[in-house]
This record gives C-alpha cells, sequence and structure tokens, in this order.
C-alpha cells in the first residue's frame, strides 16, 4: 500500500507542477483558441491541461520500471508501452482538437486506433465474463467488444466535462473506489502479488487528477481539454479491462450458488460499471437525443446533465459538488455491498443497501432544490465549460 500511496503523491506533485508551467506557457503564447458559437465561457481560457495530465502520467509510468515493487506490470512490458502509446495518441489528437477543432470522424478513427493498440497490440481484452459457460469470448468478438467499450468510455467521460472541476473531480472519486475495490478483489483472489496493472493504473489516474483539480476548481485557470478527459477516459477503460482477467469465468452458476451469493458473484462485474454511471448515463442520453434529431451523435449541443443542472438554478460549484455526490454515493454503495457479500453473515448487503438509499434520497432532495430560481435553457453559464 505504500508504494501506490508514493505513486499517488508523485503523480500528483507532477502533474500540479506541470500544470502550472503549461497554463503560464500557454497564456505567453496564446496557445488558447477564439470562443466560438457553442462556447458558454466569455473569457478565452487555454485548453491544454491535459497535456500536463498526459505528461504526469507518463512519468509515473516510467517510475514504475524502475521500482521493482511493480517489475509484474511490466511482464509482458509490450502492455505497458501499448497503453502509453495509446495514451500518447489520444493526447496529441486531443492537443490538436483542442486547438483548432477536428472532424468527429478524425477524433473517432484516433480513438479506435488507440483501443486497437492496447487490444492487439497490448493484449488487454475482455476475455471472459464470469457468467458460467454462457459467455465466453473468441479472439476476434473479444477484441471487438473491448475496443468498443473503451472507446465508449473516452467518450463518455468527455461528454461530462462542461464545468469547472467536473472530470477531475468525478474521476478522483471514481477512481478512488475503483482502487479500493481492485486493491481488496486482488487480495481475495489469492493472487501472489498486491501489485497489479488495474490498481497501479486506478492509482495513477487519483494522482493525475488531484494535481490538476486545483488548477481546474471555479474559477478554472484552463481546462483540461479532450486531451484530458479521452486520456483519462481511456485508462479507467483500461484499468477495468485489466481487472477482467483475475476473474474466474466459472464463479457465477446459479445451480450451485444461492441466491445471496450469487449477487455478490455479479457485483465484481458492477461495481466497475458503477464508478463510471453517469458518465455513461450522459453519454447514452446525448446519442439517443442528437441520433433522434437527425445529427450525429459527436455534434455538441447545451443538453448535458450539467448543463440541465444549471437550468435548473443550480450555481456551476453546487452543480459540481451534487455530481460528486452523485458519484459517491453510487459507487461507495456498490463497493460496501461487494465487502459485505466476502461476509457470510445475516444482513451482509445491508449496510451498502441502507447507504445507498439514504444516499440517493439525499442527492435527489439537493438536485430538485436549487439554490436561486430556473433559469431559461439558452441561457449560457459563464463560467461553464464549452458544450461536447
Amino acid at each position: 500500500m505504500k508504494q501506490y500511496l508514493f505513486t499517488i503523491l508523485l503523480t500528483a506533485a507532477i502533474t500540479f507542477v506541470l500544470t502550472g508551467a503549461v497554463w503560464k506557457l500557454s497564456l505567453r503564447f496564446k496557445l488558447y483558441p477564439a470562443i466560438r458559437d457553442r462556447d458558454v465561457h466569455t473569457t478565452p481560457k487555454p485548453r491544454l491541461g491535459g497535456v500536463a495530465i498526459f505528461l504526469g502520467i507518463a512519468a509515473a509510468i516510467g517510475f514504475s520500471a524502475a521500482n521493482p515493487f511493480f517489475q509484474t506490470i511490466w511482464m509482458p512490458p509490450q502492455t505497458m508501452w501499448s497503453i502509453l502509446g495509446a495514451a500518447l495518441i489520444i493526447a496529441v489528437i486531443g492537443v490538436v482538437d483542442d486547438l483548432w477543432d477536428l472532424d468527429w470522424m478524425i477524433k473517432l478513427g484516433a480513438q479506435f486506433v488507440a483501443a486497437a493498440l492496447l487490444t492487439i497490440g497490448g493484449g488487454l481484452q475482455i476475455l471472459s465474463l464470469p457468467i458460467g459457460d454462457l459467455l465466453v469470448f473468441s479472439s476476434w468478438l473479444s477484441i471487438t467488444i473491448t475496443m468498443f467499450a473503451i472507446v465508449v468510455v473516452m467518450n463518455a467521460v468527455n461528454f461530462i466535462d462542461g464545468l469547472d472541476g467536473l472530470v477531475a473531480g468525478v474521476c478522483l472519486i471514481a477512481n478512488g473506489v475503483f482502487f479500493a475495490y481492485s486493491y481488496i478483489f486482488t487480495r481475495d483472489s489469492g493472487a501472489s502479488s498486491y501489485f497489479n496493472l488495474s490498481t497501479f493504473i486506478a492509482a495513477v489516474l487519483i494522482g493525475a487528477c488531484l494535481g490538476f483539480l486545483p488548477w481546474n476548481w471555479s474559477p478554472a485557470k484552463l481546462f483540461m481539454g479532450d486531451s484530458g478527459a479521452l486520456v483519462i477516459g481511456l485508462l479507467m477503460a483500461t484499468s477495468a479491462v485489466a481487472i477482467t482477467g483475475q476473474m474466474d469465468p466459472s464463479a457465477i452458476d446459479p445451480e450451485r450458488l444461492g441466491r445471496s451469493q450469487l449477487l455478490g458473484a455479479f457485483i465484481p462485474i458492477l461495481l466497475p460499471l458503477m464508478v463510471v454511471l453517469l458518465p455513461l448515463l450522459d453519454f447514452g442520453l446525448a446519442v439517443l437525443r442528437r441520433m433522434h434529431a437527425g445529427k450525429s451523435p459527436f455534434s455538441p449541443d447545451r443538453k448535458h446533465l450539467h448543463h440541465r443542472m444549471l437550468d435548473l438554478g443550480h450555481r456551476d460549484r453546487d452543480a459540481v459538488l451534487i455530481f460528486y455526490a452523485w458519484t459517491a454515493v453510487i459507487s461507495l454503495a456498490v463497493l460496501l455491498m461487494y465487502i459485505g457479500a466476502r461476509e457470510d453473515w445475516p444482513g451482509q448487503y445491508l449496510p451498502g443497501v441502507a447507504f445507498g438509499v439514504i444516499g440517493v434520497i439525499a442527492c435527489l432532495v439537493l438536485t430538485l432544490k436549487p439554490s436561486r430560481p430556473a433559469r431559461p435553457a439558452a441561457t449560457p453559464d459563464p463560467i461553464s465549460r464549452k458544450p461536447s
């Protein structure tokens, strides 16, 4: 655990310093785009925070190569190199888009190239899901499903990048919960070492978000842009895919397990989805909304969940904190259920369920009771980010 904590602090420190450097250089050389018709902020601000996030993550990965405690994640080495390569592709294409607005087809193509590098080059695939013999993938089906999953999570994280501190904070909480889950899961699976790829990536992402958030908190000095949000989404998906390799495909047998045990066996599948539930929900609603209107799924609009929160009357900081609360409640509830599933006693899921019910009710009250009267949906918020 000490090595993971050191990795978090190292990544946070490097990201914090580099973010400040990127901010100063962006202002000095005017590396920020002009405000577009669809933008909702009124003052031009740099969108290159993702450069610092990528470099902080790359530095942490480089440190792991020299740390004997993390040698297991470098076997085979092509997996780590493929992760770095995929993140570099996304960071570069994100920077270009943040400066000059690329066509969405070019961005999507680059995302699939990065996903292919991870799955085919790095061998990171969802080989099976623990549902007995009902769903065990063939090689090409596994590659295809994994690639689509990675691209979906990348865009889901990017889609919620609309308010100061929103993505960095939500992903900090989500990866914090996922770090705890993957660490406990690895320990429970009887692995010979607690040092594994999934937990390491979660720790690095915690550090990157922690180091970037002070610069991005409202009023933000700069934005992470697509280069940051897409890289974070890429690595969150990679971490979730990596942990599936530790799951036993025969763990879930309805004939062998009782109802209570069966629920506990499914929780390891549910928790990685729960930590990105809000981004996935926003992404799904956006795709359906735009396709119903006859538009591209990636065409920008101002109808994301965070925009709707502003239209309800929430201040930008209040909306961000409410999103933090939703993320924490949902992910922690499932984590508590997973921890309870490890204990063979009556009411093993009660703490998680009680926490979830109380938390959801509290979040609903906060969401539906804004601090000021609602405003017209078309009115832009002066602090919030561009629509995605």
